[in-house]
C-alpha cells in the first residue's frame, strides 16, 4: 500500500510539475482517463523520476524562458529566444489544440465524446464550467507565448548584434504577440495586457498588478503592434528562413484585425495593400495548398511550422482528426476522433462543389477487414506520421485565398457595387474548384453579398480555425446557433454573454480582487 501511495504522489508531481512535457508528448492527455496514466509511468521511467522534478527534467524547458539576467548577451541567444516564441504556436492552448475554441463551438464540427469526459463537449453545446481544462490552457500557454515575446523586445536592446538583424528580431516578436493578443481577446474579451518580460505573471507570484484590460485596450496594442512590425519585416526570406512573419502577414493580419472591429475602409486599404504586393497568388490546386510537400507556397501568408521526425516538432492533426477506434486503417497508430464535421457543414458544399468538400472531409473509411464504416472526420491534414501526432502538415493562419474573401466583404461593407470588385474577388476563388461564378443577378444585394462571402469562407477555410469568429464577428454567431440549437444539442439559451469565454477559474482565485469573471458564468 505504501508503494501505491509512493507512485501516486509521484504521479501528481509529474502531472502538475512537468505537465508541459506530457500534453506537448500526449496531446490527448487527460487525469481522469486511465489511459493516461500509462503516459506518465512512460515518463517517470524514461526520465528517472524520484522524488519531486529534478532540476534535469525542469532543465527542458526551452532557452527563450529563462529570466536570468545573465543569459542574453549574444545575437544567437536573441535568435534561440525568437525561435522559443514561434515555437509556442505548437503548444496546445495555442495552436495545438485551436479547433476546440475556433470550430467546435460553431455549427461545423463537433467532438468525440470518450467516456465521461465533456470538456471540449462543453465547448459545442454551451455548458462550460469556469474549470474546464482547455480554458486554462488557452489562457497559460497564451501568456506562455506572450512572454517569450515580450523577452525578446525587451532583451534586444542590451545585445550587442547588427541593428537591422535585432530590428527584424524586434519585429517578428511583435508580430507574434499581436497574433497570440488578438487570438486571447477574440477568446476572453479583456484580458491583462502583459507588455514586459513577466514570467512571474504566468507563474501567478506577482500576478496580482494585472487586472483585465479592456478589449478596446488590447486591440489597441495588437494594432500598435503590427504596424510597427509591417514597417519593418521583409517580403520573403531566404529559403532557409521561410515561415518567419513578413510584411505581408503583418498586413493581412492587421487587415483581419480591422474587419473583426467592423473597421472596414481601414480593412479594405490594409487587405488591398498584401493583394497589390505582387507576392502571393493562389494555387491552381486545391488540394495543392495543404500538402506537406508543398508547404510555405505563394498562396501561404503565415502557417505554423512544423516538422516531423519524433523530434518534439510533428503536427498532431492526422493523428487528432482521424476517427477513433480506426486502427491503421486512416493513419497508421490509430486517430483520436477530434473536431468531427457535422451533416450541416456536410450540406453546406452546393452541388458541385467536390473538390473541396471530398479533401476536406470523409463520410466513411474503410477499415481493415474491407467493410465501410459511417464515420464523418477531417481529412485536410493528411501526411502520413512516423509517430502519433508526428506529421508534417502546418496549420494555415492566414492564406491568400482568406485575404481576398476578406478583401470582398470589406468592400460589400463599404459599399454594394453590383458586378464590382468584389465580385471578381469571390469569383476567383470559385473558379479555382470549378464552380460557377456569382453574378448580380443572382446575388442582388448588400446582404445577399455578405451572406455568398460567409458561405463561402465556410467551404474554402473548412477547419482552419475561422467559423466561429467569422459568426461573432459579422453577428451571426447568435441567430443561426439559435436556429440550430435543437440539432446541435446546446443546452443554453443563447445569449452576447456566450460570445466570449470564461475566464479560468484559477486565475480568478489568484488575484481576485483584479480579475473578475465574464458576466453569465
Amino acid at each position: 500500500m505504501k508503494a501505491t501511495y509512493i507512485l501516486l504522489a509521484k504521479l501528481i508531481q509529474v502531472h502538475f510539475c512537468c505537465k508541459q512535457l506530457i500534453y506537448r508528448r500526449y496531446p490527448t492527455f487527460d487525469i481522469r482517463n486511465p489511459k493516461s496514466f500509462g503516459y506518465i509511468l512512460t515518463l517517470i521511467a524514461g526520465l528517472g523520476l524520484t522524488t519531486g522534478c529534478q532540476d534535469k527534467f525542469l532543465e527542458l524547458n526551452p532557452q527563450s524562458d529563462a529570466s536570468t539576467n545573465t543569459f542574453y548577451k549574444t545575437a544567437s541567444d536573441l535568435s534561440n529566444a525568437l525561435s522559443g516564441a514561434y515555437g509556442a504556436l505548437q503548444l496546445n492552448g495555442q495552436y495545438g489544440r485551436y479547433f476546440i475554441v475556433a470550430e467546435i463551438p460553431s455549427d461545423d464540427t463537433y467532438p468525440s465524446l470518450s467516456g465521461s469526459v465533456t470538456d471540449q463537449d462543453e465547448f459545442d453545446k454551451f455548458y462550460l464550467r469556469t474549470t474546464n481544462p482547455f480554458l486554462l490552457s488557452r489562457w497559460n500557454e497564451g501568456y506562455i507565448g506572450i512572454y517569450r515575446c515580450n523577452t525578446v523586445v525587451d532583451r534586444s536592446a542590451e545585445i550587442p548584434m547588427n541593428e537591422d538583424l535585432k530590428k527584424r528580431y524586434v519585429a517578428e516578436a511583435k508580430f507574434l504577440r499581436a497574433l497570440m493578443y488578438f487570438n486571447m481577446v477574440r477568446v476572453f474579451g479583456d484580458v491583462p495586457l502583459v507588455l514586459q518580460e513577466t514570467k512571474n505573471y504566468i507563474d501567478g507570484e506577482k500576478g496580482y498588478n494585472y487586472g483585465r484590460s479592456p478589449a478596446a485596450e488590447v486591440y489597441g496594442q495588437i494594432i500598435t503592434d503590427l504596424t510597427e512590425a509591417e514597417q519593418v519585416l521583409p517580403p520573403s526570406y531566404p529559403t532557409a528562413e521561410t515561415g518567419r512573419a513578413t510584411s505581408g502577414a503583418a498586413k493581412a493580419l492587421l487587415g483581419k484585425v480591422y474587419l473583426t472591429q467592423r473597421k472596414y475602409p481601414e480593412a479594405a486599404a490594409k487587405l488591398k495593400e498584401v493583394i497589390g504586393s505582387g507576392v502571393y497568388d493562389l494555387l491552381t490546386t486545391y488540394p495543392d495548398v495543404f500538402r506537406a510537400s508543398n508547404k510555405n507556397h505563394k498562396e501561404s501568408i503565415f502557417a505554423v511550422q512544423y516538422k516531423k521526425g519524433n523530434i518534439g516538432e510533428g503536427s498532431p492533426f492526422a493523428s487528432l482528426f482521424a476517427p477513433e477506434n480506426s486502427g491503421n486503417a486512416v493513419v497508421p497508430f490509430g486517430g483520436d476522433g477530434n473536431n468531427r464535421p457535422s451533416v450541416d457543414l456536410e450540406k453546406a458544399y452546393e452541388p458541385g462543389d467536390t473538390i473541396r468538400k471530398n479533401f476536406s472531409m470523409a463520410t466513411g473509411y474503410r477499415n481493415t477487414s474491407g467493410q465501410i464504416v459511417s464515420y464523418y472526420f477531417t481529412r485536410k491534414y493528411s501526411d502520413v506520421p512516423n509517430v502519433k501526432y508526428d506529421s508534417e502538415d502546418n496549420f494555415p493562419v492566414i492564406r491568400y485565398a482568406d485575404v481576398l474573401l476578406m478583401y470582398a466583404e470589406a468592400l460589400n461593407e463599404i459599399g454594394y457595387q453590383a458586378g464590382g470588385e468584389a465580385f471578381d474577388l469571390l469569383n476567383r476563388i470559385r473558379r479555382r474548384v470549378g464552380l460557377a461564378e456569382k453574378t448580380a443577378a443572382e446575388v442582388p444585394s448588400q446582404l445577399s453579398f455578405r451572406e455568398a462571402v460567409a458561405q463561402e469562407r465556410r467551404v474554402e477555410l473548412a477547419f482552419e480555425g475561422h467559423r466561429w469568429f467569422d459568426l461573432v464577428r459579422t453577428g451571426q454567431a447568435l441567430p443561426v446557433l439559435r436556429a440550430k440549437a435543437s440539432q446541435i444539442g446546446i443546452k443554453t439559451n443563447l445569449t452576447e454573454n456566450n460570445l466570449i469565454f470564461p475566464v479560468p477559474q484559477s486565475q480568478i482565485d489568484i488575484n481576485p480582487d483584479k480579475i473578475k469573471q465574464n458576466p453569465g458564468y
